[in-house]
């Protein structure tokens, strides 16, 4: 007889960093739900199914107080976003006395959150992208890791006018929903439909047409069609100089 996933044997290993990741992207969904300082019905639907998802864990502490916390929320009114400050507090103290996982990687799983919380809705509001800008620049300590150098690329390049039009708007949906895996199966087909002719695969995800030169530019990831090598050769060819960290200034190569 097949055992249940939760009763196997190597979960008395993992499921601590289970427990931990959970955590991390509970805090980010909340974040990302109320960037904007608004939570509505489709984010609230969102919120639910990712905590029927994690059912496994209620019963372990500290999943007993957050789920008690979200379930006294959700029998009240959900205008007032108090809810979210007390559960946001509650995952801080639970992170002092977490170590399975180092800073960076507790704050890359909180990223990925964030931008499942966002997409929650299926749509991404001017409120959200600034606010997401906002906790970029405040973890530049993640500017070399996967996907926070690509986000802060998008963002940047984004907002580089100062504003959200509606083309960006629907690559950062379309970007969002390459590595978020939402539990709504009517939004996520909702989603797939609006995004259908975006084209997030190439040379550069923020901007496919460049311009090298006498830019800065930052490869990231990995390089399908040669070396890093070979790909900085190319890049100071077109003439553009290539640097070791993103910043306002460079263009990120995510893709070879």
């Amino acid at each position: 007889m097949e055992q249940a996933y939760e009763n196997l044997a190597f979960r008395l290993f993992t499921s601590r960093s289970e427990a931990d990741k959970a955590i991390n992207s509970l805090k980010g969904i909340l974040i990302g739900i109320n960037l904007d300082g608004t939570i509505n019905s489709s984010e609230i639907k969102e919120l639910q199914s990712w905590c029927k998802k994690h059912n496994e864990l209620v019963n372990r502490n500290p999943f007993k107080e957050l789920m008690q916390v979200i379930n006294e929320a959700l029998s009240n009114d959900l205008s007032d976003v108090e809810w979210v400050v007390d559960l946001l507090w509650l995952l801080e103290k639970y992170e002092h006395d977490s170590i399975y996982y180092d800073a960076a990687t507790a704050d890359l799983q909180t990223l990925q959150g964030i931008c499942h919380g966002i997409l929650s809705d299926g749509v991404v509001n001017d409120a959200e992208v600034m606010a997401l800008d906002s906790w970029l620049e405040q973890h530049e300590h993640l500017n070399s890791y996967y996907p926070y150098d690509e986000i802060y690329s998008l963002i940047t390049s984004v907002l580089s006018d100062g504003k959200v039009d509606e083309q960006e708007r629907t690559r950062l949906l379309a970007y969002f929903n390459e590595f978020v895996k939402l539990t709504d199966e009517e939004l996520t087909e909702k989603i797939s439909t609006e995004i259908a002719d975006v084209k997030i695969s190439g040379i550069c995800t923020a901007n496919p047409d460049l311009n090298f030169d006498g830019k800065v530019f930052c490869l990231t990831g990995l390089f399908s069609r040669g070396s890093r090598k070979e790909a900085e050769v190319a890049v100071s060819n077109l003439g553009g100089t290539i640097s070791s960290g993103i910043t306002k200034k460079n263009r990120l190569l995510n893709c070879w």
